[in-house]
């Protein structure tokens, strides 16, 4: 089977600064897939060039199978949905009428809603639990209830791939599990490709089917998380002592940043700076 993203040789800069460098990899269908990094590494980079955003510099992204240059962009949206970084959605449209634009791709010439497209958008709004909120405007809701409602818009998209930059950011705990549980629920009950960018390694660790690590651009370390989450490379990726230990749920990894006042104690780590 082909994979659902697969990426060769990528590279790309802004003016002189190079941003990606080589970068080669493939996301299997039906993967949860996150891409981790610090600040800087080139992860939104990244995702704008899978989402079609951004054209590669050099080097080639292949979208189920075909070079992304082949597509449109009309159909390059039947087939992924991308979900920026959430800000806030103050404005007056309705939760309904913001997920009946994820049918757009879909539409003929003269860009009308049939029956069934508001059925597909029913369907999205109850699976992500915002069929209640139909009638509300966005910006009568909260962050979750707003980034709930922009993954029932890529539902209602019908996409094969979902790419996501940074979609529990600004959530509380509740809601990024909420969020992350729904992912979850995507790619088993939907076998949706779901490609997320991430700033939270523990979420990462207990989700993710593979991991990419991003360092300058370049990649240091992929694969499983119990591969890719090292202490040693996590701390060359983000410049901090950490400790990587079992999760008390079991099977999974913990990873705890060792503040400055800590890390005499801490195994491993080195000492303070003085």
């Amino acid at each position: 089977m082909k994979p659902a993203v697969e990426v060769r040789k990528l590279a790309y800069r802004y003016g002189r600064s190079p941003v990606l460098q080589d970068l080669s990899f493939a996301i299997g269908s039906g993967a949860f897939f996150i891409i981790l990094g610090p600040n800087g590494s080139g992860k939104t980079t990244l995702m704008k060039i899978l989402a079609g955003h951004l054209r590669p510099q050099r080097g080639n992204v292949f979208i189920l199978g075909k070079n992304i240059r082949g597509y449109s962009r009309r159909q390059l949206a039947c087939r992924m949905a991308y979900l920026p970084q959430l800000t806030r959605l103050d404005f007056p449209m309705s939760v309904r009428d913001l997920v009946l634009m994820g049918r757009s791709p879909h539409l003929g010439m003269l860009g009308l809603e049939t029956e069934e497209d508001h059925r597909l958008a029913e369907n999205a709004m109850r699976y992500t639990n915002v069929l209640p909120l139909a009638d509300r405007r966005m910006d009568q809701l909260s962050g979750g209830e707003q980034q709930r409602v922009l993954i029932a818009r890529a539902i209602c998209q019908q996409p094969q791939i979902v790419l996501l930059d940074e979609p529990t950011a600004a959530l509380d705990l509740a809601h990024q599990v909420a969020v992350m549980d729904l992912m979850e629920r995507l790619k088993q009950e939907k076998n949706i490709t779901v490609v997320m960018i991430s700033h939270d390694v523990n979420l990462a660790a207990m989700y993710a089917d593979r991991l990419l690590l991003l360092k300058d651009g370049g990649i240091l370390g992929i694969g499983p998380p119990c591969e890719v989450l090292h202490h040693q490379r996590l701390e060359k990726a983000y410049g901090c002592p950490v400790l990587v230990t079992e999760s008390p749920l079991g099977g999974y990894l913990r990873i705890t940043p060792v503040p400055r006042r800590f890390r005499k104690q801490a195994p491993g780590a080195p000492p303070a700076d003085p």
